[in-house]
């Protein structure tokens, strides 16, 4: 492997672990907030169930 082409694989090594790292962090993030959604949303379509008559 000649000089040029292991520091442009070197380079693209570094460039795939930052993307992957990004990727890790955007998923954890987007687990967070669609775990929150989802609360709220249950928390919202909670009825009393003592105002509720079932016949």
């Amino acid at each position: 492997m000649t000089e040029n082409a292991h520091q442009d694989a070197t380079r693209r090594n570094h460039l795939l672990e930052a993307a992957h790292e990004e990727l890790v962090k955007f998923e954890r993030k987007e687990n967070e907030f669609r775990k929150k959604d989802r609360e709220e949303r249950a928390a919202e379509l909670h009825l009393p169930l003592h105002v509720i008559n079932v016949h």
